[in-house]
């Protein structure tokens, strides 16, 4: 498909800066794709469209520190890595900028020496395979020398690193956020367990096929960046009862969504695994494993609202982003959200 079918004006005003107040006091657009419906609320009445027996799926992931400065060994230039997977022990596939002279066997120098890169393979678009020299823990270095992998649209550094992760978050990880998840409280997953809502969690390490822009003009030369996932045999026993008796699962996020699609996709119910998966969503895929979908308000001509797309239909899907637009809702990473459902009961 042409992305300009995925095109829309966004104000960059709508372009979120800073979360909201609070989590939960972010607004909300309630879509029914089937009736081509939509309302405003506010997100802490998200509980009321939901009821006993659903399954609500989040992805636990942990967002690391994942942006490093460094300073070439030799030409003293400055450079900088975003750790995007880790490969196996201390090999991990990073985006490099500026990648051009980052060839086999260059070291950078974090925190003077305290953290050593070696480029160990060069790969495209300004990807590489790093091995990190270091004395102590890993993690404990990270979290010393690098930054948190804010989006390039945002200009403002948090005052809180905790803004930019989930309550749940507990797996490290991600180059990026769940975003979906941060409208979320402790509370209103207290409420929504009440009703007799099950909760799973499920774990995609986010990066570069999640986040990476679309820069060719058809989406089938789109190469999709593979991202590591696992479900446990838990998450994977709900999830199968569940589409047994015909309940609902609702998907927080873009990352739940491509893990349980890909899952179900790849074996035909939910199976308990952990791989890697490529999937890439878009208007022509018939969902399988998802009924419902808490999402922000993604790019033009993203992957995301592709996928968005693909769940409720194109033309709709660009009507419903064009009430948003008029309607001053916030858009990305720190924005508001959408509730997209059909009339499953």
């Amino acid at each position: 498909m042409n992305i300009d079918l995925f095109d829309f004006d966004l104000p960059e005003e709508l372009i979120a800066q800073t979360p909201s107040d609070k989590r939960d006091h972010s607004r909300l657009l309630v879509v029914n794709k089937d009736s081509k419906t939509y309302e405003d609320h506010m997100f802490f009445d998200i509980v009321k469209y939901f009821k006993k027996g659903d399954v609500l799926v989040r992805n636990n992931t942990k967002v690391i520190p994942a942006r490093l400065l460094g300073i070439k060994e030799v030409t003293n230039a400055h450079c900088e890595l975003l750790l995007l997977k880790q490969l196996i022990g201390d090999d991990w596939e990073v985006l490099c900028k500026p990648a051009k002279s980052l060839k086999v066997g260059t070291r950078i120098n974090f925190g003077e020496g305290k953290l050593i890169a070696e480029i160990t393979k060069v790969k495209e678009e300004g990807l590489r395979e790093v091995k990190f020299y270091y004395q102590g823990i890993f993690m404990k270095l990270l979290d010393e020398l690098g930054k948190m992998p804010l989006p390039p649209y945002i200009k403002k550094q948090l005052c809180t690193n905790d803004r930019y992760q989930t309550v749940y978050a507990k797996f490290e990880g991600s180059a990026a956020a769940p975003t979906a998840g941060f409208h979320f409280t402790d509370e209103i997953f207290d409420q929504l367990k009440a009703l007799g809502v099950q909760v799973v969690d499920i774990t995609l390490h986010i990066g570069l096929g999640t986040f990476r822009p679309v820069k060719v003009q058809d989406t089938k030369d789109h190469h999709m960046h593979s991202e590591i996932y696992e479900i446990s045999e838990e998450a994977a026993d709900i999830l199968n009862l569940a589409k047994k008796e015909n309940r609902r699962i609702i998907a927080v996020g873009t990352t739940s969504i491509r893990t349980l699609e890909a899952n179900i996709t790849k074996y035909g119910e939910f199976k308990p695994t952990k791989e890697q998966t490529n999937i890439f969503i878009q208007p022509g895929y018939e969902y399988k494993a998802v009924d419902a979908i808490i999402t922000n308000f993604h790019l033009p001509k993203s992957t995301l609202i592709m996928l968005v797309s693909a769940f409720m239909g194109r033309e709709f899907t660009l009507e419903v982003y064009k009430h948003a637009v008029e309607s001053k809702y916030r858009f990305f990473s720190f924005g508001d959200a959408m509730f997209i459902y059909g009339n499953k009961k």
